[in-house]
């Protein structure tokens, strides 16, 4: 394996003039002259960072003054990956994660890669019964665990669900529900009846030599699976997405590269890390191109705030939803933001009022927005830090990711779209993952027979090759005939000065099929009325995209991973306005 660096040779150039467009499909057009892809391992992408900045911070947690320079994050990844050996963890079997960002989480996902393993990222928000249904479904080998979070107690859910672990060695872990379970940890130095903790796993190290460590990452390939995300489950039974090296890894280079990263980058990364927003665009991009990690355990504007401050970041990830709360806090302006540069917006679409802000309050004047799925590794398009037009940031996804094909396709005929017309957004190439475990017949619904990864979401691309989201299949509002694009309304409506945010989606309807209304968070200490919303909207969007009905609330359902469920806005409006 090379020690030679990852290097754009051009990195504030712009990228290459794309050939003109005759449909809507594009590959994106690597720039600064570096190849498409590469075929390293997770754990040689980190070797590749402690041999260029070895003394350099990789890990920070500013509110706990914990940091790991890349030499002392790779010493402890070997010593967890050798812990693992020695208890009788091999190749290919399934490491499950239910925690919160705390400092171990992102050594424990390198030292499963060295072996072998399966990275499985459990979501912090899961009750007894998603827990259940993950661990069975997935034919997990080995649980770790941390005390809980919010209001869950998840040694007392893993205990009821685990009564063996109370009743038997822990090297002898047998139970008829979790048949392939073999091992459950705490992910700290306390002990628990039936757990290996921590220290215990580390101590461990020793009795696995070097050469059978080295033998292990030997029999490697960046095609072997290495992460089983589980979507969201915000529809149905979660799947288990697998993904390769190959495919995070190279996408990790990539998302990187949009923001120009490189060692001298501290990135705040508050996003979960069980989701691939933490683990893929926040771990991988800052691994390939060995950028600092500061990481926030719990998301917290002050935190947050602070965590840029003190550790003078240049990035910072987060949804619209996270910017907000930070411009919103009455201690926004105590803090110095003069150090960030860039940082990923992702989740959904941010209002042009906000966004703006973002750039101008918080000096991230090279915001970068990427758009993907989880199965798609999970970003197929992504802006540049070098696009200057806010508007793009605003309203488009950016466009396609060096080696990615992006197309519209009609969902009716199958056929790509032309240019400007609407229809679903795929992708395929480095990125599109593995299929889901055991679920044949949903990846075959997912992946075509011409192998584009299918996104569920409805848009279309321009003459330049930037793409734009205009609603889920599910989510276009059909009223009298005329299609409605829920985000061109929230678009609109988010510019008004007593708009916080806004969701908007389809009311069930007799006579028109549906008809559009609009879920509102005022401002604080704003006076908003529903005729104020229809006053704004008249005359300025079409007649039948005004929100035929308003309900202003405090905040909106939402996954652990911030992403708004819509669905249940949809169930709200239906409850509300039955006879709509």
């Amino acid at each position: 394996m090379s020690n030679t660096p990852f290097k754009l040779s051009d990195p504030f150039g712009t990228a290459p003039t794309q050939p003109p467009f005759t449909q809507s499909v594009s590959t994106g057009i690597p720039w600064g002259g570096h190849p498409v892809t590469h075929e390293y391992t997770l754990g040689q992408l980190l070797d590749r960072a402690i041999a260029r900045c070895d003394d350099h911070d990789a890990i920070v947690y500013a509110d706990r003054d914990f940091r790991l320079t890349w030499q002392e994050f790779g010493e402890l990844v070997d010593r967890m990956a050798r812990g693992l050996m020695a208890l009788g963890v091999q190749h290919g079997e399934k490491i499950a994660i239910w925690a919160t960002n705390v400092p171990h989480w992102v050594p424990l996902m390198f030292a499963a890669a060295k072996i072998g393993a399966i990275l499985l990222p459990l979501n912090t928000s899961y009750r007894s019964t998603e827990i259940a249904y993950a661990l069975e479904q997935s034919d997990t080998e080995n649980l770790f665990i941390i005390n809980g979070f919010r209001d869950t107690d998840y040694l007392a859910i893993i205990y009821e669900l685990i009564p063996e672990l109370r009743q038997k060695p822990r090297h002898l872990l047998k139970t008829p529900k979790f048949p392939k379970l073999k091992r459950v940890f705490f992910l700290g130095p306390e002990k628990h009846r039936g757990m290996y903790s921590l220290d215990e796993l580390l101590a461990l190290a020793g009795e696995t030599p070097w050469a059978d460590y080295q033998a292990r990452q030997a029999e490697l390939s960046c095609h072997d699976v290495v992460n089983m995300q589980y979507t969201s489950g915000t529809t149905g039974f979660p799947k288990g997405v697998q993904l390769t090296h190959y495919n995070i890894a190279n996408d990790g280079f990539w998302i990187g590269a949009c923001q120009n990263l490189g060692p001298a980058d501290r990135v705040c990364i508050p996003v979960p890390l069980f989701h691939c927003f933490g683990c893929v665009l926040g771990v991988m991009a800052c691994v390939n191109h060995a950028s600092t990690m500061v990481f926030v355990e719990r998301y917290d504007p002050i935190n947050v705030m602070m965590s840029i401050e003190h550790e003078r970041c240049t990035a910072c990830y987060g949804v619209p939803t996270m910017y907000i709360a930070i411009l919103d806090h009455p201690l926004f302006a105590k803090f110095d933001y003069s150090t960030l540069r860039t940082g990923l917006m992702s989740g959904t679409t941010c209002p042009e009022v906000r966004m703006r802000q973002v750039v101008d309050r918080m000096n991230m004047t090279e915001v970068s927005i990427p758009y993907g799925l989880t199965e798609a590794g999970p970003v197929m398009t992504q802006t540049r830090y070098f696009e200057e037009d806010l508007i793009r940031k605003c309203t488009t996804i950016g466009q396609a990711q060096p080696g990615i094909e992006v197309a519209i396709i009609d969902p009716e005929t199958g056929d790509i779209a032309p240019i400007g017309q609407p229809g679903e957004i795929c992708c395929r190439g480095f990125n599109t993952m593995k299929g889901y475990y055991k679920m044949p017949e949903l990846t075959a619904e997912c992946i075509d027979k011409n192998g584009w990864l299918h996104s569920g979401d409805i848009g279309h691309m321009d003459a330049e090759g930037y793409y734009y989201i205009t609603g889920r299949l599910k989510d276009v509002i059909i009223r009298g005939g005329e299609n409605i694009s829920p985000k061109e309304v929230e678009n609109f409506i988010g510019h008004m000065d007593a708009v916080q945010d806004v969701q908007v989606v389809g009311v069930p309807s007799k006579r028109y099929g549906e008809q559009p209304a609009a879920f509102i968070i005022p401002k604080p200490g704003a006076d908003l009325v529903e005729t104020d919303i229809d006053d704004f909207c008249r005359n300025k969007i079409a007649w039948f995209k005004i929100p035929k009905y308003i309900h202003f609330v405090d905040s909106y359902p939402q996954t652990a991973s911030g992403k708004i469920k819509k669905y249940l806005l949809r169930e709200e409006a239906a409850r509300l306005w039955p006879d709509a």
